[in-house]
């Protein structure tokens, strides 16, 4: 059957085309004006003094962690030490087994440090417990959590990954990249999340305007080993899935991502589908661990790099199986590694619209240009800059802050850029994410982007990067957003303060979650 969403106005890549979205079965047949595509007894659903744009696209998130920030404990707004210690207090009472807790920001701390493992001794000390920085590369263990992993003064620090030490060489609770692992393996399962959690935590993301994602997985390892086997988690519930999800799959095993695409491509269901793999190269700016070609501006530490050779054949690995290989670089220093592989590849012969440069936070002029003659997708989080204003600089210094976040020096290469969250590390409402590309928080004005541009990067930009057909395009698929602003026409402030009314997927209303698409800070 035939219909028509109605608006005063629809908003494409090319601007206003109309007000209206001719829809049958579940895809678009055109884009127009009422008066044209109307004719005949069609059903409509009308919005008056809305605008109709293309389904926004959260092309990097990771959708288990933010169903159990949810339902868990977060510690983002948490003043001071006290402040995190009654938290884990109050966690561990409700729950006898281990405590997890995530985003803690130690810059907003009173103290303005990261918590020990003595700090949360205080709090809990009779089970392990594990806190997560909110950047998600450094976490706390307290004393249990270290003994039921064996850290002690004679751990060596893993391969791509640190344990700081007291003087004595004692561990002191901080756990940096891939150390983390060594307590989070221990913890596995601890913080999972059940189908219904997920489910919701998704009809709450589809309350944002948001239509499709670039899901970050892991299959029970890793940092968020508590979380679970995440993949098993959508294969099972891939049935009821509200939104869109393409995966990309953590891991450096051919072999595992492999037998993970067969899971998800086997689902029931036709809103799941493998998209790729996921690697790192380095960490985070916040945590001192992004790999820079010069030290940290407050701190005499050039960062961790990460990638290594299981890395690079995996990406290889993904692409010849018709996949993406998405790639986290933060620093300048790891983003060029990043660009190495993908230049090798792409002389290989292997398509660069396959290859996704993650983050790109801190990039030299010279990688700058090179990815537009490489022409890769880079997934970028302008959410980022509303959260790091205020110490940015301080960690990456005057020269550098030109190139960290450069979204208007990457557009003019002709980079295909795409806007994502990497929540539960920001929020994830693309909207704010929309304003940030276009306002930066203030900072370094000049790489701001458009109107057009910036919301561009959550459609038409995040749809490149997650294999799908044009937005609008005829026969691409009838998902779109229904706003109460025209985001092109509206201010940076008033986009954020904009209401999603409706949201559709394959041209059907979603039942959205609207208690869950708030931000719990």
């Amino acid at each position: 059957m035939r219909k028509l969403v109605v608006a005063d106005s629809v908003h494409t890549a090319g601007g206003i085309a109309g007000n209206a979205v001719l829809i049958e079965k579940g895809a678009v047949l055109a884009v127009g004006s009422h008066n044209e595509l109307g004719a005949g007894s069609l059903h409509e659903e009308r919005y008056p003094g809305a605008t109709i744009v293309a389904g926004l696209r959260d092309a990097h998130i990771h959708p288990v962690s933010y169903a159990a920030l949810l339902a868990g404990t977060q510690l983002m707004d948490a003043s001071d030490l006290h402040e995190v210690k009654a938290r884990l207090r109050v966690a561990a009472d409700a729950s006898p087994g281990p405590v997890i807790a995530m985003r803690l920001d130690d810059e907003s701390l009173a103290e303005g440090r990261l918590p020990t493992r003595r700090d949360l001794d205080a709090a809990v000390a009779d089970r392990p417990v594990l806190v997560h920085r909110y950047c998600g590369h450094v976490a706390i263990g307290n004393s249990a959590a270290l003994a039921l992993a064996g850290v002690d003064a004679g751990t060596c620090d893993p391969a791509g990954g640190t344990i700081d030490r007291d003087p004595d060489g004692v561990p002191n609770g901080v756990l940096r990249e891939t150390a983390i692992e060594l307590v989070s393996t221990k913890l596995k399962g601890a913080a999972a999340v059940s189908g219904d959690d997920l489910l919701a935590a998704l009809r709450g993301l589809a309350g944002l305007g948001i239509t499709s994602i670039g899901a970050m997985l892991g299959l029970g390892d890793g940092p968020w080993a508590s979380l679970g086997d995440e993949v098993s988690l959508f294969a099972e519930i891939s049935r009821a899935l509200p939104i869109r999800v393409h995966a990309f799959v953590i891991t450096a095993d051919p072999v595992e991502l492999d037998d993970a695409a067969g899971r998800l491509d086997g689902a029931v269901g036709r809103r799941l589908r493998w998209a790729g793999v996921k690697r790192f190269a380095d960490g985070s700016l916040g945590g001192h661990t992004a790999a820079m070609y010069e030290s940290f501006a407050d701190r005499p530490d050039t960062g961790t790099m990460r990638l290594t050779d299981a890395d690079r054949a995996v990406a290889r690995h993904a692409i010849a199986a018709g996949g993406i290989a998405a790639i986290h670089a933060i620093g300048d220093r790891a983003a060029s590694s990043v660009l190495d592989l993908f230049e090798e590849m792409v002389l290989e012969g292997a398509d660069p619209r396959r290859m996704r440069l993650e983050h790109a936070s801190v990039l030299t002029r010279d990688d700058i240009a090179r990815i537009g003659r490489l022409g890769i997708v880079v997934c970028v989080q302008p959410a980022f800059l509303g959260s790091e204003w205020q110490w940015l600089e301080k960690r990456v210094g005057r020269s550098r802050l030109a190139t960290t976040y450069p979204f208007a020096a990457l557009e003019e290469t002709g980079a295909i850029l795409a806007g994502g969250s990497d929540c539960p590390v920001e929020s994830p409402d693309p909207l704010s994410g929309i304003a940030l590309a276009r306002d930066r928080a203030g900072i370094v004005p000049a790489e701001s982007l458009s109107a057009e541009r910036a919301l561009e990067m959550f459609t038409t930009g995040g749809a490149a990067a997650l294999g799908e057909l044009v937005p609008w395009s005829p026969g691409s698929a009838a998902d779109l957003a229904v706003l109460d602003v025209n985001p092109v026409l509206a201010t940076p402030d008033e986009v954020r303060a904009a209401t999603v009314i409706d949201t559709y997927v394959d041209g059907e209303p979603v039942d959205v979650d609207r208690s869950l698409s708030t931000w719990p800070e």
